[in-house]
């Protein structure tokens, strides 16, 4: 199975050769692996920012603890949770799925009914980690597909989501930074590159009931 061979090639990249850069090609299909994770109800309730100024990558740094993978990868993406998701954001999905898939709006009318009384109750905690808990998928997607291109990624947790908002005005856009991951291609001086990885064993892991 290719996908192991793939998954067991990536590792989560400490140093990147800035000089080194990820294809316009490369990066669309990267965009389009993202687009295709699934997402709860089809709503897709974050967005994805591709961070390639040098100049907002030093300021976010700082944010980043320091880690260098911020400026030297190639692209910094920052996978944004919606803060809110409201009657608009439904309607929205529900004319979007109507159009791709030749509906009449009408007929989804319940479906988005029945959405709007799950999703637009949920106290605001609730809500905000139930979308920052979608952009992981996305960012697995992205993971997946950059082992397959032979492109490093680094996901990463160490940064100050408040940090992040604050620098890219996430929230006045109804925006907050959930995870970050960062692409390129790993420095010959990284030496995390030559570890074995370390997972537990299958047997250990799962469980069959």
């Amino acid at each position: 199975m290719q996908l192991i061979q793939n998954l067991e090639w990536r590792y989560a990249t400490k140093k990147f050769d800035p000089e080194k850069k990820v294809s316009k090609s490369d990066l669309e299909n990267i965009k389009k692996a993202i687009s295709l994770a699934a997402s709860s109800y089809g709503l897709q309730a974050y967005k994805v920012l591709i961070i390639e100024d040098p100049e907002i990558r030093k300021k976010l740094q700082p944010e980043s603890w320091g880690q260098s993978q911020i400026v030297d990868a190639s692209q910094l993406i920052v996978f944004c949770n919606y803060t809110n998701v409201d009657n608009q954001v439904i309607d929205d999905y529900l004319k979007l799925k109507a159009d791709i898939q030749n509906l009449n709006l009408e007929d989804l009318k319940g479906y988005g009914d029945f959405m709007k009384s799950k999703i637009t109750e949920l106290p605001d905690e609730i809500m905000k980690a139930w979308t920052a808990k979608q952009t992981y998928i996305g960012l697995g997607n992205l993971l997946a597909a950059c082992a397959e291109l032979k492109i490093d990624a680094c996901p990463m947790e160490g940064f100050s989501p408040e940090g992040y908002d604050s620098i890219l005005n996430l929230s006045e856009k109804g925006l907050s930074a959930a995870v970050i991951a960062t692409i390129g291609y790993r420095s010959e001086e990284d030496m995390t590159q030559h570890s074995k990885k370390v997972r537990k064993p299958i047997q250990e892991l799962f469980e069959t009931i």
